[in-house]
């Protein structure tokens, strides 16, 4: 039996830059436990928390699937389910956000879900490991986190898990939330959080065991459609990451607009912050044209969230006014001033 005085977390570790050491082949590879790593985190003994630990997977970021994350989904649900007060996630960065992102959509419970991983493996002067898992677990023992959904943890520095971005290769300040800005902070032990989110994401059923491919695509300069329409044949949606506030050259019009009379298409904006319009421009290409023709707009969204979002939703095979309306939510359409 647990300390009752104390709020449990659990950690569930997948691996990533923060679990690697010298591989003989050279570089670094995965290799270290949960146990391991909680370990070498000074200070965390004397913190007021009972830990249950666990072993999910040992990848890089970069190897992690969506069947590794819906089974992670599952196994926090579980533990939230079995009394824990929260749960730290800890894994490479390269797919944080998106990881952060698909159990902010899949995990329906108000306790904190955090995610945090390091940018310096334990072998570095410096490694960041340590100290981003001792704030992970206090955001997620707090109950000042409660009802944000997920979010990420880095740098001390709390992040909303639909924002966040990985926005450096290599700096230990690498998560921002561009636009939308930090929900909060660790400061001094301390877990502040004072912007909170005014809702929530929607939360997507169970999704059925169905294979789903979604693309992404990014627009560039001269694209004429030949490559767009290749993509088209292989996927069951498409997320066009398109120049400024959702536009594309004129060239790609045709092809878009025949793909989202077929599929779901979704216009997001390749810049990295703030919302796609929907009626400042009027020329073949831009944001009012499109949406007429049938894309549907990301909001707010970055293009590798909107992915996301339209792949659960077609796994679960939602049709096209509900995969409009939930877009209008997760993407702040609805609610445009909403953070």
């Amino acid at each position: 039996m647990g300390d009752p005085g104390k709020p449990r977390v659990a950690v569930f570790t997948l691996g990533g830059t923060i679990a690697m050491n010298a591989s003989p082949g050279g570089g670094v590879a995965p290799v270290l436990s949960a146990s391991d790593l909680l370990t070498g985190v000074p200070g965390l003994k004397d913190e007021a928390v009972e830990l249950v630990v666990r072993d999910v997977a040992n990848k890089p970021g970069a190897s992690l699937s969506f069947g590794d994350v819906l089974g992670l989904a599952d196994v926090i649900s579980a533990a939230l389910s079995g009394g824990c007060a929260g749960v730290v996630v800890i894994q490479g960065t390269d797919t944080i956000e998106e990881t952060a992102y698909l159990l902010d959509l899949l995990v329906t419970s108000d306790a904190p879900v955090v995610v945090t991983g390091a940018m310096r493996n334990p072998s570095l002067a410096g490694a960041d490991g340590p100290a981003n898992i001792l704030a992970a677990i206090r955001v997620a023992a707090s109950d000042r986190a409660r009802g944000l959904g997920a979010l990420v943890v880095m740098n001390d520095q709390i992040h909303a898990a639909r924002w966040v971005q990985k926005a450096h290769t290599a700096s230990t300040a690498a998560f921002t939330s561009a636009g939308q800005g930090r929900v909060g902070q660790v400061i001094e032990g301390r877990v502040d959080i004072p912007a909170r989110l005014r809702q929530r994401s929607p939360v997507v059923s169970a999704v059925s065991p169905r294979d789903v491919r979604v693309g992404l695509v990014t627009i560039t300069l001269g694209d004429d459609g030949v490559l767009i329409d290749a993509i088209g044949g292989h996927v069951d949606g498409l997320v066009v990451a398109a120049f400024g506030a959702g536009h594309v050259p004129a060239d790609t019009v045709t092809t878009l607009a025949k793909l989202a009379a077929r599929m779901p298409v979704v216009l997001a904006s390749r810049t990295g912050a703030g919302p796609v319009h929907h009626q400042t421009y009027g020329f073949p290409g831009s944001e009012t044209d499109l949406l007429a023709r049938g894309l549907i707009s990301a909001g707010y969204l970055a293009p590798v969230k909107a992915r996301l979002l339209l792949h659960l939703l077609i796994a679960s095979r939602a049709g096209t006014t509900r995969i409009k309306q939930t877009f209008a939510t997760a993407g702040g359409v609805a609610q445009r001033d909403a953070p």
